[in-house]
């Protein structure tokens, strides 16, 4: 691979998918790999127990879907009976390589737990002096995150109670501000781990 556009897009996905290491992507399915070839990004699955199981290669295109699409693409294809074309079916590494067609495959929400982390992720590293620290966070259902933050300098911890939904960009970015706005702040009398909190449920 020697396309910068295919490196990059490679490397996005990569980081994407090493989440599902740990945890099965779909029900009995767990990645096993990320495998680069030209124009293309290989995912290897492997689908039932470890010893029973068998490892699937599922090819997608660079250009036909966004990396965040993926994981939603691959439980929708994982989740159900699907047939292939022969042209669409191989073999590579001793494992069967199925080509998607990714246009065709209305990719599955992303559950609560991949919402939560996504947030996560993205205010684990602040990158500069002027955004809230990520210290804590608790999961409270209903699709609620609760984040502990401290700001630079600040010695009080804020409770910011959010809605996780798969919009969440803008409110990250506005996080540092949103959590400064006086009139947001209420007492936290049902969690001694902070201050005060931050309601953002509805923002």
């Amino acid at each position: 691979m020697t396309h910068p556009e295919d490196r990059q897009q490679q490397a996005v996905i990569s980081r994407l998918l090493l989440d599902y290491l740990n945890a099965p992507i779909a029900e009995g399915c767990r990645v096993r790999g990320v495998l680069p070839a030209p124009g293309v990004v290989r995912i290897a699955i492997h689908a039932g127990d470890d010893e029973d199981g068998e490892t699937f290669l599922y090819e997608i295109p660079h250009d036909a879907v966004g990396p965040a699409y993926l994981p939603g693409i691959l439980r929708t294809t994982l989740a159900g009976t699907q047939i292939y074309s022969s042209d669409d079916i191989s073999d590579a590494m001793g494992m069967t390589l199925i080509r998607l067609h990714p246009e065709e495959v209305i990719p599955e929400p992303e559950p609560e737990q991949g919402l939560a982390l996504s947030v996560l992720r993205a205010l684990s590293d602040p990158g500069d002096e002027e955004n809230p620290f990520l210290i804590g966070f608790l999961m409270k259902g209903n699709s609620r995150l609760r984040l502990y933050v401290q700001q630079p300098g600040g010695t009080g911890i804020i409770g910011a109670d959010i809605h996780l939904t798969d919009e969440l960009t803008a409110l990250i970015a506005s996080l540092p501000s949103l959590v400064e706005e006086e009139e947001r702040h209420q007492p936290a009398p049902d969690d001694p781990h902070c201050d005060l909190v931050v309601d953002l449920t509805d923002w």
